[in-house]
């Protein structure tokens, strides 16, 4: 399922006020100061309800983290070629917030994106790119299908969030993947992501709520194991009661690990490695940590990286 990773806040208790018994005269004198001194309440963000949630803003809350997703590639570049990328390509890239929040590092940065759905890519546009100011200079957006060569040969090319299982023919998945070969140099990263185990077949729904006050609900749909047609969708549920339906639908292949693999080397890759999350200790889920395997971990529902590069 799409995966996000979120940080808590913690909220201060408000301090208690203390009352003294002095005449009226230094009496007035502290409530002059302390009536001064007091500082306006913050204003408290919206209620959010299925009526008046933004579905791309509560999308980039529940599902995408390119806070956690940059500094992994940065550092996954820089142990394969010992420098760090600049130029990110973003695939099926939606709103964009991961090319953004790329380019926002600093000037060595640039990004561009690909998506074929003017809705997103004009929301990203807006409320993503706009406000980048002067970095906004160092992202382009495309509306261009996946498989359009890069502008500007990039260091890092991403996939994520299972985009690519749109292709739902083999000879179009081949097509996509040596596309992006042939887009690569030699030093150049391609990594995707990948969703599967037992519970991937079942149809079902997962729920989870999420810190800015709603709840993120994944819904396995259809799956038909003949075709491996896979039809899910994302619903949004709010604190008032009210739901956002089938705010996003994906009419998807689900394409196993060890199938992709194999695409990808017969696209041209020389070398196609996964990374497999660790298991955290206290509570069984996952940590957070990426590191190689060969073999991967049966778990009932997994997510993983694969990462490709032309040698």
């Amino acid at each position: 399922m799409p995966k996000s990773q979120s940080k808590s806040k913690s909220k201060s208790k408000p301090k208690s006020k203390s009352k003294s018994k002095s005449n009226a005269k230094s009496k007035s004198k502290s409530n002059a100061k302390s009536k001064s001194a007091r500082k306006p309440a913050k204003p408290k963000p919206p209620k959010l309800t299925a009526s008046s949630a933004d579905k791309y803003q509560l999308y980039q809350w529940s599902v995408q983290a390119p806070e956690n997703d940059i500094p992994w590639f940065l550092d996954l570049y820089r142990r394969r070629n010992g420098s760090l990328p600049k130029h990110l390509r973003e695939d099926f890239s939606g709103t964009g917030l991961l090319s953004c929040t790329w380019a926002d590092r600093g000037k060595r940065y640039s990004a561009e994106s690909y998506d074929i759905d003017p809705e997103p890519v004009g929301w990203g546009e807006t409320h993503n790119r706009a406000p980048l100011g002067d970095a906004a200079g160092r992202v382009q957006f495309y509306l261009e299908d996946a498989r359009t060569p890069s502008r500007q040969q990039p260091d890092v090319r991403v996939a994520l969030n299972f985009s690519y299982f749109i292709f739902k023919q083999r000879d179009e998945l081949l097509g996509y993947f040596r596309a992006v070969r042939e887009d690569l140099g030699p030093q150049s990263l391609f990594v995707l992501d990948i969703y599967g185990g037992p519970d991937a077949l079942h149809e079902t729904e997962e729920l989870r709520d999420i810190e800015q006050g709603f709840t993120y609900v994944w819904e396995q749909d259809e799956y038909w194991p003949s075709t491996g047609d896979y039809l899910t969708h994302i619903h949004f549920r709010f604190r008032d009661g009210s739901e956002m339906e089938k705010a996003f639908t994906y009419d998807w292949r689900l394409w196993g690990l060890p199938e992709i693999v194999d695409l990808l080397k017969e696209a041209g890759f020389g070398k196609v490695e996964t990374y497999w999350e660790g298991t955290d200790e206290d509570t069984g889920g996952g940590n957070g940590e990426y590191s190689k395997s060969e073999v991967g971990e049966n778990c009932l529902a997994w997510v993983t990286y694969v990462v490709c590069s032309a040698d």
